[in-house]
């Protein structure tokens, strides 16, 4: 990880600027591959405080049914009740209860994350990636961490054991997350 310099000038309000964020996972298929996928619906808002993080926090809601793994049979597969059970659960959302620093430039994020009716506490580490301002204006600031976690806590149990041993699908799931968020009007207005 890189050692950013987090100005204060950052702080304030933002959402989530989905068309340049990416929502992800990896799990291990078969034992021997890593199979990379995304959520490419989501929303997110949240405030930042640089100066005192523990006043920072983060929503993000994740439309389910917009899993892709480039493939669209196993993509149908985790959208069925063996996996996400989406007709019934439709979003997935994280909702932080704790940000507080981790390193010069990193922030540990606490929080409380739902898949399938089921909500448990998650933490990860976000690392600040910088500022800008873009061609339109727009004040924008970098975020991206990883966690990972056990699928089955989430009641995400389906598996296949191999005949070689082990399964087709692993049990740990690493979580990812790369955010670039935009300043929201009303905080520029009152900065």
């Amino acid at each position: 990880m890189t050692t950013a310099t987090v100005p204060a000038s950052v702080t304030g309000t933002y959402k989530i600027d989905p068309t340049h964020s990416r929502v992800g996972f990896v799990a291990r298929h078969a034992m021997v591959a890593k199979v990379r996928g995304s959520f490419n619906e989501f929303d997110g808002n949240g405030y930042f405080d640089a100066q005192d993080p523990a006043k920072s926090h983060l929503e993000l809601t994740i439309k389910a049914a917009s899993i892709d793994t480039r493939n669209a049979d196993r993509d149908a597969h985790l959208r069925s009740n063996d996996f996400f059970s989406m007709d019934e659960y439709p979003e997935i959302k994280f909702v932080s209860t704790r940000v507080e620093t981790a390193g010069s430039g990193t922030y540990r994020v606490t929080g409380d994350l739902t898949i399938k009716g089921v909500t448990k506490p998650v933490t990860f580490d976000l690392e600040y990636t910088g500022e800008a301002t873009d061609p339109f204006g727009n004040n924008r600031i970098g975020f991206e961490g990883s966690t990972t976690i056990n699928r089955k806590d989430w009641g995400v149990n389906w598996n296949v054991g191999l005949e070689a041993g082990g399964v087709l699908v692993s049990e740990n799931v690493t979580l990812e997350i790369e955010v670039s968020a935009i300043r929201t009007a009303e905080d520029e207005a009152a900065a």
